[in-house]
Formats: structure tokens, sequence, C-alpha cells
């Protein structure tokens, strides 16, 4: 909500500087965002008089004048023509800043000097276009500055309002906020409407057929209007408030819309068939074009503005095009009317349509004040638009309201603020609100809530309004008795804590996506029909079909995230994410609940530099990954098998993880059936892992083993095996051999192609060899290394090379 310091000392008379006003608003929970000083700096821009205008000798478009500023006279280049000799101008001088930090200079154009420049209303941030300079009043002084000589240095408040306080979107509202606070009364605009001769009922109607969605309507018409555009002072305060000038009678409604907080809206009354207005719901699938040129289709509970066959207002939201006031309007029918917020929220949030007039009455306008804002804009129109307002006004009102009246207890209202509130000055400070009190009992009033404050509906909401009023500090302060407990964090949450910090510092970010997915992502990751993850659990009402069940793997979220990126062609991506999944529980309605973790890579593996070559991320960058993560939590042993591999990943190129004969999870690269259906151009490589099952495995003991005093041994051994054996199964059994002094074996070569027989592959093993009690000697390392080799042959039936 913008609102003017002028404006606002329209309405209640007060001495404080922008800055203390800033203050007062913001205590009374009317938070000042946001400052904005109107001619502030621009003290250089002056009234000057033009005394000769003549051609610029260089330049057939450009005019050389000499300008009197009321002090010297200047010589400037000006490319307007809207002017003439004598006229008075807006001249910036030289060091003047202009709107956009435009600093003006001596200059030379076209071979003559500019000793500044005459200024435009777009140029002064006076209006949004101008079609050449400032021609001003003859009265005008020289030399004042501009701002001051129109009367326009103003301050620009941005007030930041809670969606309760509806009464405080006008500046009668926020001037009402200030006189309670220091005790002062609002000066009211007066409503003296001058009606003509000619009665109002018998040339238009107004029928209500859904009195629920709008309990009161109100109209005036005024004829023989001429639609021109709006006096100086009328666009330069809404433009101050950030409203476009339209036209005279569409600027009015705007200015009382500002004024008074209820909007107004203005039919071209020769465009209403029979003069009629009928307020009733539209017709399912009917289609209505709306003031901004959108064709819009209407339901059942949208409620429209109709005339005696046809929609002409989509009601509290915006006018019709069939409708619309424009320069050959010459009658006019004023609207102003109360619709129940519940209907203009629907309507506005489904159309996604948001108006100054539906903001307001989403939150609740006030149903009485629709005749003192209807005749405030009849009486502006009339004296700006020349028009003569009809002889009556009509009122419909089916269903009235009454008045909310609340029971406030002085005692409580002590009790909770932790102040003294004799009775007396509580009632002055609801008087000073606009409520009325009636005292019930010693320390007992009924207080009347006027129409305007919707948000007031029980006795908590009057004391905070004393509380406001009182003043926030001198509430005392005090500190509340609190028991304290441990915060420390769990072993399970050091655990996450330190997975996550390992993931970030191998280069991975954190994302965090939502729990929900759709049914369709199982589909989209290729997962069987009879997998287990495809039982999920299905969300009742949810927001949209993309967030149907809740998610039993990570992969759709991260794929998704991944893609989005590559949207913006970010192709170079590491993220995971730890959350929780949501797997099916056999017998049972509500699922298990365990925590993964997970991880997707693509793209290169360090940023393309002069120094270094670009290299692509593949499934041992992946893998690297994992195998630190069991590094981290202490975990030993754990195996690798290209069996049971998840359809989501590329045949042969992915393995699951067991710790024993329990798996606990996968990696690999994505399916390029998978990659395709996300969109995603390299390949990708994921990892996810049941974390509850990591944690349950790890140890946070570390053990340490003295080294060895003798020397270490190696042996090679070259084999060639089935084409379909894992290089783990080899590792394995040779690990298993009894040989105590065995201490290690690594994969160093693996061989597919010439002299070797087809289906089958080399691999080539080191073995290592270490006593701490002796140095081996070579007879006692063959004959170990040859029982390695047995134990190959035997169980495995591997060929020696």
């Amino acid at each position: 909500m913008k609102v003017t310091y002028n404006w606002l000392k329209d309405f209640v008379d007060f001495d404080l500087s922008p800055d203390k006003l800033a203050d007062l608003l913001t205590m009374l929970g009317l938070e000042v965002e946001g400052m904005e000083s109107l001619g502030g700096g621009m003290d250089d821009v002056v009234v000057a008089v033009v005394e000769e205008k003549a051609q610029h000798p260089n330049a057939d478009k450009l005019s050389l004048c000499r300008v009197n500023d009321g002090g010297q006279i200047l010589s400037v280049v000006c490319g307007a023509q809207n002017f003439k000799s004598g006229d008075k101008v807006a001249l910036a001088r030289i060091g003047a800043v202009l709107p956009g930090d435009f600093k003006i200079k001596r200059s030379k154009i076209r071979g003559e000097e500019s000793f500044g420049m005459l200024c435009s209303e777009k140029e002064l941030g006076l209006a949004d276009d101008s079609e050449g300079i400032m021609v001003l009043p003859d009265e005008l002084p020289l030399g004042i500055p501009l701002f001051d000589a129109l009367g326009l240095k103003d301050t620009v408040f941005e007030i930041g309002l809670t969606p309760n306080r509806a009464d405080c979107l006008s500046v009668i509202g926020i001037a009402r906020e200030i006189a309670a606070k220091l005790g002062k009364k609002v000066g009211y605009p007066g409503h003296g409407v001058v009606e003509g001769t000619k009665e109002i009922h018998g040339v238009a109607s107004v029928e209500i057929a859904d009195p629920d969605m709008c309990p009161r309507y109100t109209a005036r018409l005024i004829t023989g209007c001429t639609i021109g555009a709006s006096p100086a002072w009328l666009v330069n305060r809404l433009c101050a408030v950030g409203m476009r000038s339209i036209n005279n009678v569409v600027d009015i409604t705007n200015y009382v819309l500002m004024e008074y907080g209820h909007p107004l809206h203005a039919f071209d009354f020769d465009f209403l068939s029979g003069g009629k207005i009928v307020v009733r719901k539209a017709a399912d699938g009917e289609c209505f074009k709306t003031l901004d040129g959108q064709e819009r289709s209407l339901q059942s509970s949208d409620l429209t503005i109709r005339d005696g066959g046809k929609a002409v207002a989509l009601a509290g939201i915006m006018g019709g095009e069939n409708s619309e006031v424009t320069g050959t309007t010459r009658n006019i029918l004023l609207e102003s009317a109360y619709f129940e917020p519940s209907t203009i929220r629907r309507t506005a949030k489904r159309l996604g349509l948001r108006t100054e007039a539906s903001h307001r009455f989403e939150r609740g306008a006030d149903v009485n004040i629709l005749v003192k804002a209807l005749d405030r804009a009849a009486t502006l129109i009339a004296d700006l638009a020349g028009g003569t307002v009809a002889r009556g006004i009509i009122d419909v009102h089916p269903k009235k309201t009454e008045p909310v009246t609340i029971r406030f207890r002085q005692e409580r209202a002590e009790k909770i603020l932790g102040v003294s509130l004799p009775l007396e000055e509580v009632v002055r400070h609801f008087h000073h609100l606009e409520f009325s009190c009636e005292i019930q009992e010693p320390g007992v009033l009924a207080v009347t809530v006027p129409s305007f404050r919707v948000d007031i509906e029980r006795e908590i909401d009057l004391i905070e309004e004393l509380a406001r009023l009182v003043g926030y500090e001198k509430v005392p302060v005090t500190m509340p008795k609190v028991r304290i407990f441990s915060d420390r964090p769990t072993a399970h949450q050091k655990l996450e804590k330190k997975v996550k910090e390992l993931l970030v510092a191998h280069g991975l970010s954190e994302v965090i996506n939502y729990s929900f997915i759709s049914a369709a992502s199982f589909d989209k990751i290729l997962l069987a029909e009879g997998d287990y993850r495809r039982d999920c659990l299905k969300i009742l009402n949810p927001l949209t079909d993309e967030q149907g069940v809740m998610r039993t793997t990570m992969l759709p979220g991260l794929l998704e995230t991944a893609a989005r990126n590559a949207s913006f062609r970010n192709l170079d991506l590491q993220i995971f994410e730890m959350r929780r999944v949501y797997l099916p529980r056999k017998g049972s309605e509500l699922p298990e609940e365990p925590l993964f973790v997970s991880g997707f890579i693509t793209g290169g593996r360090f940023p393309e530099g002069w120094n270094q070559a670009k290299e692509e991320i593949d499934f041992y960058d992946l893998k690297g990954i994992v195998e630190n993560i069991y590094s981290e939590l202490g975990i030993d042993a754990v195996g690798y098998a290209s069996s049971d591999v998840d359809c989501f990943y590329h045949p042969g190129k992915a393995c699951s993880l067991y710790l024993g004969e329990n798996r606990i999870g996968s990696l690999g690269e994505i399916h390029p059936t998978v990659q395709e259906n996300y969109g995603l151009e390299k390949p990708g490589y994921y990892f996810e892992m049941d974390f509850e099952k990591l944690v349950a495995a790890g140890t946070e003991l570390v053990s340490a083993v003295t080294p060895s005093r003798f020397p270490d041994t190696f042996r090679d051994i070259a084999m060639l095996v089935k084409d379909d054996m894992d290089a783990e199964t080899v590792l394995e059994t040779i690990r298993q051999t009894k040989i105590r002094e065995l201490k290690g074996v690594e994969l160093f070569d693996l061989y597919k192609g010439a002299n070797i027989p087809e289906g089958e592959k080399s691999l080539a093993v080191r073995v290592r060899y270490l006593s701490y009690e002796k140095t081996l000697a070579d007879d006692e390392i063959n004959a170990m290394h040859r029982k390695v080799i047995d134990n190959l042959t035997k169980k495995l039936g591997v060929t020696i090379r």
C-alpha cells in the first residue's frame, strides 16, 4: 500500500517529519517498508521562461533557445516543438540530477553549446509518457524550484499490511490510525452532491439475484459528461501512489479507491440494455471479455454484473469491454457495491486475475461506506467531467448486517498487557478508534466495532488495539519461566551431518525435493510392474497430479532437478539428497519411513580450463564417493554384485551394494531411456543407500595396527576367466585363501580382444604378502602364491596365463 505524506495531511493535522511518521506507523503495526522523496534533490530544476526560440543553425529538428531562470539568461538546445517564446518551462540547470541518475552537464550539440535542459514530465518522473516538454502556468515565479512551485514535493510511504487490515488499504484508513495515536480527529471529505432535476428511478434499476454474494449494491447516474484528460493535481497524486492516469472519470474512481479504500466502477450507461443492472451468477462455460482484452471462461460460482441481457462486469474484479468508459461516453452509471470476500477470492484465484478492486474485496470491504464513496466520486465527476448527477440514489440492500458488539474486561486486559489501564483511558482510546462503548458493569464495557474494522472479532482483538495505542514500548519486559533441556545432537544426527559434510566436500550440492511425486514417474524410470515400490501411498487431495503419491525412491526428484538445471544449460551437475522415502509396509496402511541418502552426478569432472583437459564424470567417480561414505562411517567388507540391479540403470554399468547378505543400496549409470525421458543430454550416474542400515553397520571406533618391521612382497597373477564372471568374485576367492601372510589383493588390469578366446577375458591381480615375525623367503612366498593359484583354478576354473 502506497500513500503520500501530503495526502495524509489532508485528513489529519500533524507536525511529524516523514521519518517520525514512518516510526509511528511502524509501531502501530503498519510497517513502513520503504520511503521515497518526490522532488528531493531536484532543486536545480527551476521555473524559467523562454525569451527567444530560434531554429538551430545546423539541425532541422532542434531549436536554439534563450532561457531566463530569473538570475541569468542561458542558451539551451531543445528538440521539442510544443512550446513558443514567452512560455514558462522546467529548466534543469547544469549539475541537476534527474530520475535514473541522469546528470545534466554543459554540452555542445551540433556545434552549439547548451547550458541545461528543458524537461518533460517523463524526464522528471511525473508521468509514464509525455509528448513534449512541460509548459507551466504563467503565474509561477521565475527561479523557484519546480517541485516547490507546483506543490509536488512529497514523501511516498510504502506500507506492508497484514491481510487482516483491510481498513488500512486507503489514505483515510491510515489517517485514522495516525489520528487515533495522536488523539486527533479525522477531517473526512464533504459529500455535498449537487443533483439535477432528472430522477434516477425509472431510468435505471438494480436487481440482486444472489444476495448471499452481494448483500448491497448502490448506484448513481451522471449524464452529459465529457471524457478527457485529468487535471494535473489528480494525475500527480495517482502517479505518486503508482497508478496510471487513463481519463478523468476512470481516474476519479481510482482516486476514491485510494482515498476511501472502496472500489467503484463506472459503466457507459448507453451500453446497458434497458438501463438495468442485475447481479447474479454466471452460467457454466459462459465467455466474457474483460477490460484487459482477455476472453474469460466463467463458472456458475462466479458472480457477474449484467444488464438486461449480457454480462458487463466480473463482480468486484474487473469490468467488461462492452461497457467501458471511452472518449465518446456521455452518460455514466456509477457502481458502489459490497461483495462477499470468499466469492471474489475464489474467482480471482481461479482466473489468475488480481486487481486493486479484488485485493480489497477479498479482505473485506466496509458495507456502510458505499454511499459516501459513491457521493464523493459523483461530486468529482460532476466537477471535472461537467456532468449532471441525477436526483436520487439506487440503494438495494436485501441482506443487512448488524454491528459487532464485544464484551471487554478491564481486568483481563491488564493481566495480558501487564500495565495499568484506567477505564477512562480505555474508553478514550476506543473513541479515538471510532469504537462506541457502553459500561455494562464496573470494569466491563460493551464495545461496538465500526463496520470498517472487519478484523475485530474477539476481546483479545480489542486488547491488541489498546496495546497499539498505549505503545508496545510501554508493555513491561518479563522473562518467561522455562525449563532447560539439553539440545545435544543424537549419534544418528551426528552421522547424518558427517555424511552431508563429506558429500559437500566432494563437490556435491544438497537439494531438498518434495516428498510427493507423480505416479507417472515410475514409468519414466522404467520401474517394473511388479516392483514393490509401485505400491506407494496415495495423497487423498493432491495439489496437482504431479504430486499425487509419496515417493518410494528419490530418483525422480533428483532427475527432475537435473532436468531443470539442464534447461538453464547447467550441464555439469553434482547433487545429493538425504531425506525419507515411504516404502510399503505389509499389513499396514502406513508406510515405513527409512532415511535414504542419494546422489546424482553428470557432466564434466572439473571445470574446463587452459591447464586441464575436459574430462567427463564416469562410474568410478560415483563409486569413489560411495566408498568414502563407507570409510567415514567405519564400514568394512562392502560387497558389489551385478545381480539384482534396478531397471533404471544401464545394463552392465551398475551394481547392487551388500553388507553380508543384506542389500543396502545400488549405484550405476542411468539407463539411456530414462535419461531421454527426462531430457538429459549427458550420461548421469546415481546412487542410493538405506542410511539406517549404514548406521547400524557403522562404528565410530577406529582400529590402529602397528606396522610390520619386515618388508612386504608382491606377486602378480594373470588369468583367463569367463566373460560373465565378476572381478569381485576372483578377488573374494583370493581373500578367502587361508594364508595368514596374505594382506591384500587388487585388480590392476582387464583385457578383452586379440589373442583372448571368445567368451573370456583376461584379469591381472596383484597379491601382497607380509609377515609380522620375519622377512619372508622366496620359497615361502612361492608356496603361498601357489596355494592362491590352486585355489583359483579349483574353485573358479580360471586359466593361468
